[in-house]
């Protein structure tokens, strides 16, 4: 690399250097900046050259999945770093780019619970070091673009993406996206930077139908205050340097193509001033699925009007026919030197013309793993468990003699690992269709699953070479039956089929039966398998109508009633339990999610009072499809805050409210809640009130409480939401312990948009109030702001501090 460049001056902005380059470069040059290659097999990228010969702007790593050893994925980075600095004229290095989500699809790499499931552990110091730890094991592969975190707000548990997210209320995902933007946008001890890439902007969980890449229909205040706040935050807080758009169209406009949402919202009104990547196949998708361009040129043409800078995964769009239309005039050259600008000045934000090459195979194993990570993976998995009931059957007794085990996902580790984790990725291409995030491995045509799970289409996935994959990856892992064997020696611990994950194969009931019939306790494992591809439930673009659990399961629950042994539920899958057997039956029920590697470890120290359990719910448990979407921040006169006007308070066939509210998990302990202090009650829009009370631990064991900030807005000029959450604090405090809780909630948070979508804070009575759930609050005080106010939404207060 030529280093006495101009644009090769490490004391200019990376901006500056950018546009020193940009001068420089060629048509084909800059064509190739906004491309990417995907390697279908990182061991043979023979055709890179051929396809590329002028360099790229990114590279995908996704297929990393499939890697047995990170020599392999160094090598690969090396390789086709070489090539792409080669063939463009200024020795231009490529971006690599990884999912992240839950960590790294990497040989070795670090596997962390769902999005749903860290939500749950409230916990924006744990999130800010899985964020550490994806960022730095990509890093030691070179890789410095990471497909996370994703800021979706999700009120759909019938979308199959549902368990990605970190849940339903803004606040909790702004928190939580903040801290794990801040934690992988690291740099390494030579200079290469993480950029993060948000998804997936804006709203694609408000889907008709739950259907994945569905039309939303958002009304613009909901677009904006609900499901753009954390994307707002992660920008102005965490200082964001990427961002995907979704798939959907929202209002009719598809994402991927609507200046209105990319440039006039996302980077006139939001601030954000970084590089934007298009999801896997999304401008293609223009053409062949939304039909808003008649051809994948026009689809190009409209994605860089709209603000993309880089398509992913292959040019469909960015292609040689838009190439030409910028060679005669056709489309503006500026349009395209805008993009690659963005694109170049990240590559300088990146470190990569320094050190565009993956540190050396000694270096990189000094920083991959750290002592901590293992631990770290644990603690994800321990805090992120909700006990939703439970009538003292937990923690277990020490002298529980026999324990039948019953349930498919008891013996296999695989279903702890939820979709985009390492291994889901990778088991994935085991399956016959094996599609996601634009790919697909089965041909053109879907083929026919002759092996399926009874009563459904789902593919069966018991075969040896799953479980082989899985202890390729994760060796030594134990399953929760081999946990629980390890754990508690002095029991007879047995295990029955009992069912699958889903469907309605009763076949191994009577086993069960009589295994039970044999036990003290009984623990059934239940719910479905989260994951990727033809063999899973649930996961990208596996939707569902049904969001309770299989009737296979549900029917063995009463029939083990009739045996009067205390039942214990461990629910595993990407959405929460919804069983009206369990809540009639089950003596406790632990919600699990996909607590991936740490999972058996995790549900074990809470099942025997090792751990006590800590985690609440980071969204609102419908009670059936049919009463999707119900969530707690509901606007004043809707869901079960109707009112009068209507005079019905439920269903006819069902309560309005949900079957477990926002912010709901039991310990094994109590707490008392007291002394609530306002620093001040008249207060200004810009003012900050101090928040203290008294939290003290009343029970007879150690214990964590999330303790939980809320405020509501009595009347306004525009219907606003019954409840919203402020701010949480963890608080762990032994027996007869107490402790202060302090808060400083500014009143910019409580801004909203007005009447002409301005953000306003306005005057008059706010109440707040702290509790530990949506329901349970358990002090409440007012404040009383004395002015309206019309302020900057960009710089508003997230959550409390």
């Amino acid at each position: 690399m030529d280093t006495t460049a101009p644009w090769m001056n490490q004391q200019l902005p990376a901006d500056a250097r950018a546009d020193l380059l940009l001068a420089e470069l060629s048509l084909d040059e800059k064509m190739a900046q906004v491309s990417c290659y995907f390697p279908a097999d990182i061991t043979d990228t023979h055709d890179f050259v051929e396809r590329f010969p002028h360099g790229i702007g990114e590279v995908s790593c996704l297929e990393a999945r499939s890697a047995l050893t990170l020599d392999e994925v160094t090598a690969f980075q090396h390789r086709v770093q070489s090539e792409a600095m080669r063939g463009s004229g200024h020795q231009i290095p490529a971006i690599f780019h990884m999912e992240g989500l839950c960590g790294a699809y990497l040989p070795g790499a670090t596997s962390f619970p769902s999005g749903l499931g860290r939500a749950a552990s409230w916990d924006v110091d744990v999130e800010a070091s899985v964020g550490e730890v994806v960022g730095r094991q990509e890093r030691a592969v070179g890789i410095t673009h990471t497909l996370a975190p994703v800021l979706d707000i999700s009120r759909d548990p019938r979308m199959g993406r549902h368990g990605e997210t970190y849940g339903e209320d803004p606040s909790l995902a702004a928190a939580l996206g903040v801290a794990y933007t801040r934690g992988l946008q690291r740099e390494d001890a030579d200079g290469r930077r993480t950029e993060a890439v948000a998804k997936h902007f804006v709203g694609s969980h408000h889907t008709e139908g739950g259907i994945h890449g569905a039309h939303c229909n958002v009304p613009d205040r909901t677009l904006v205050e609900v499901y753009g706040k954390p994307f707002q935050a992660a920008i102005t807080l965490g200082g964001l340097r990427g961002m995907m758009p979704s798939y959907n169209s929202v209002g009719g406009e598809p994402v991927s193509a609507s200046p209105r949402l990319l440039t006039t919202l996302l980077r006139e009104q939001m601030g954000f001033d970084g590089l934007m990547v298009s999801d896997y196949g999304a401008v293609g998708n223009l053409h062949t699925v939304q039909r808003v361009a008649e051809s994948f040129a026009h689809a190009g043409l409209a994605a860089l009007r709209a603000g993309m800078d880089v398509e992913l995964h292959v040019p469909q769009g960015f292609g040689d026919e838009l190439r030409g239309w910028f060679a005669t005039g056709r489309a503006d050259v500026t349009l395209l030197d805008r993009a690659v600008r963005q694109v170049l000045t990240a590559k300088f934000r990146m470190g990569l013309f320094e050190h565009p090459f993956a540190p050396s195979a000694r270096e990189r194993d000094t920083v991959f793993r750290a002592a901590g990570d293992r631990a770290l993976a644990v603690q994800s998995a321990r805090e992120s468990l909700v006990l939703l009931r439970n009538d003292g059957t937990l923690p277990l007794r020490p002298d529980t003699a026999r324990i039948a085990v019953i349930g498919c996902h008891a013996s296999s580790a695989r279903f702890f690992f939820g979709g985009y984790t390492h291994y889901s990725m990778a088991e994935g291409k085991l399956a016959v269709n094996s599609s996601m995030a634009g790919l697909t491995t089965s041909g053109d045509d879907y083929q026919a699953i002759t092996d399926t799970v009874p009563g459904t289409t789902i593919e069966s996935s018991d075969g040896p070479a799953y479980e082989a994959l899985l202890q390729h990856q994760q060796p030594g892992i134990r399953s929760l039956l081999e946990e629980l064997r390890l754990r508690v020696p002095g029991a007879e611990v047995t295990w029955s089929y009992g069912y699958p994950f889903a469907g309605d194969d009763a076949s191994g009931h009577d086993e069960a039966l009589a295994a039970a019939a044999k036990a003290d306790v009984v623990l059934l494992t239940l719910g479905g398998k989260h994951g990727t591809a033809s063999i899973a439930s649930m996961g990208e673009g596996i939707d569902a109508t049904d969001i309770n659990l299989p009737s296979c399961q549900d029917e063995l629950i009463v029939k083990l009633a009739t045996l009067g042994k205390p039942i214990v539920g461990v629910h595993l899958d990407g959405r929460p339990i919804s069983s009206d057997a369990a809540d009639r039956h089950l003596s406790a029920l632990l919600e699990a999610w996909s607590p991936a590697e740490g999972g058996a470890e995790a549900i074990v120290d809470v099942l025997t009072g090792a751990h006590g359990p800590s985690g609440r719910l980071p969204i609102s448990v419908a009670r059936n499809a049919g009463q999707v979407p119900v969530y707690y921040n509901h606007l004043h006169g809707s869901a079960w805050h109707q009112g009068e006007s209507v005079g019905f308070p439920d269903y006819v066939d069902a309560p309005h409210t949900p079957r477990y509210p926002f912010g709901h998990g039991l310990s094994y302990t109590s707490f008392d809640y007291t002394d609530l202090s306002l620093s001040r009650t008249q207060v200004s829009a810009e003012d900050t009130v101090d928040v203290t009370l008294t939290v003290s631990n009343t029970g007879t064991r150690a214990g964590t409480e999330i303790v939980q900030l809320y405020v509501a807005d009595p009347f306004a000029s525009v219907s606003r939401p019954v409840l919203e959450l402020a701010g949480f604090r963890r608080v762990t405090l032994e027996p007869g312990q107490a402790t202060q809780v302090d808060f400083r909630l500014s009143l910019t948070q409580l801004a909203f948009l007005d009447a002409d979508l301005k953000w306003r804070v306005e005057a008059g009575e706010v109440r707040v109030l702290v509790g530990s759930s949506s329901e349970d609050v358990k002090l409440t005080g007012s404040v009383f702001i004395e002015a309206d106010a019309l302020i900057d939404g960009r710089h508003r207060s997230f959550y409390a501090g």
